[in-house]
């Protein structure tokens, strides 16, 4: 190994700052008793350096680094990068770190990112939804750190959750449907089997259009990312083979606004000869002709509060752990008058 590619050590932080690699170490595990002015000197050494401490050597005695691993399903769909924002808020005044991981929706894979992530001994785990794979879920119970599943709360969680009933959620929508006099109803969504979270809103949605004995009267699926092009071609499929449909309800805003566009370039009157409404709050959507009626998934709390959690938690400190948050429906301009 060349000199250039040496890993630098702690002898090399002491005799740039002048000081016992002994002092070099309390100063940057933050431990000991260091004065200001020989901290400031060490510091000041390590970062001209570039050195950066070797957090899996210091944790062979704690057997935890500083890391939280934050276990998502995409980072193409909008909902996740807010959720992340809202974790890595609280996390940055502490001393973890939030290191992600993707699942693309897939349960073998999320138990491979789990793997991993617990190898490394993070000090709590974030992680989506409440349905894991057995292993996973056994993985999670015995990781003996704080985790907290996030999004869901129509469930069980292995230790703490933070999220929104997506049950509720899609029964409250069609109650406000219905009240705007909607009865040919159909669903735009993912694929149930691999969203967990849209399926229980379908469930939610559907109980209460039973109640007042309407079903839905067709329904596409599709799997893949969250697109306005797929929301403009699902939208015509479904009209193609319904042209009664009165109301599309979507899974998500983006492919919401993809069919509000279908339907104002096809001179279609919304909400007057069909109605629709998504799903998300999405900001970004806001510059549409018309505001699609959405529900906000209260994302960036979401983060917020489970980075609470773990942050409370790995400090000892006891904090609610079962948070459930109230999302509250936008009506915009594509429901009639109810």
């Amino acid at each position: 190994m060349t000199q250039k590619n040496r890993s630098l050590t702690l002898r090399d932080v002491s005799e740039a700052s002048g000081v016992s690699e002994m002092t070099v170490s309390r100063v940057l595990r933050n431990r000991g008793d260091v004065s200001a002015t020989t901290r400031d000197k060490v510091l000041m050494a390590a970062k001209e350096l570039g050195y950066v401490p070797n957090k899996i050597a210091g944790a062979l005695a704690s057997q935890r680094v500083n890391l939280v691993a934050v276990i998502i399903p995409s980072l193409s769909n909008m909902v996740f990068p807010e959720v992340l924002s809202g974790i890595s808020q609280v996390l940055e005044d502490t001393e973890l770190q939030p290191v992600v991981g993707v699942t693309d929706y897939l349960p073998e894979k999320e138990e491979k990112v789990l793997y991993e992530m617990l190898s490394w001994r993070p000090s709590g785990v974030i992680i989506a939804g409440l349905e894991h794979t057995e292993a996973a879920r056994t993985m999670l119970q015995a990781s003996g750190i704080p985790v907290v599943e996030i999004m869901d709360t129509d469930g069980d969680p292995v230790d703490a959750m933070v999220g929104i009933s997506h049950r509720r959620a899609g029964r409250e929508m069609a109650a406000e449907i219905l009240k705007a006099g909607y009865r040919k109803i159909a669903f735009l969504g993912t694929k149930m089997p691999l969203d967990h979270r849209a399926r229980k809103r379908f469930e939610g949605f559907t109980e209460v259009l039973a109640k007042s004995g309407v079903e839905v009267v067709d329904r596409e699926f599709y799997s893949g990312g969250s697109a306005l092009a797929k929301g403009r071609e699902m939208t015509e499929a479904v009209l193609e083979r319904s042209p009664d449909v009165d109301f599309i309800y979507y899974s998500n805003d983006m492919i919401g606004a993809g069919g509000l566009l279908y339907l104002l370039e096809k001179g279609i009157d919304v909400p007057g000869q069909i109605g629709l409404a998504g799903f998300n709050g999405v900001e970004l959507l806001q510059g549409l002709p018309r505001q699609l009626a959405t529900m906000d998934a209260c994302r960036r709390e979401i983060g917020t509060k489970a980075a609470e959690i773990i942050a409370a938690r790995v400090n000892d400190v006891e904090k609610d752990g079962q948070i459930t948050l109230a999302p509250t429906i936008s009506f915009g301009d594509t429901l009639r008058d109810r």
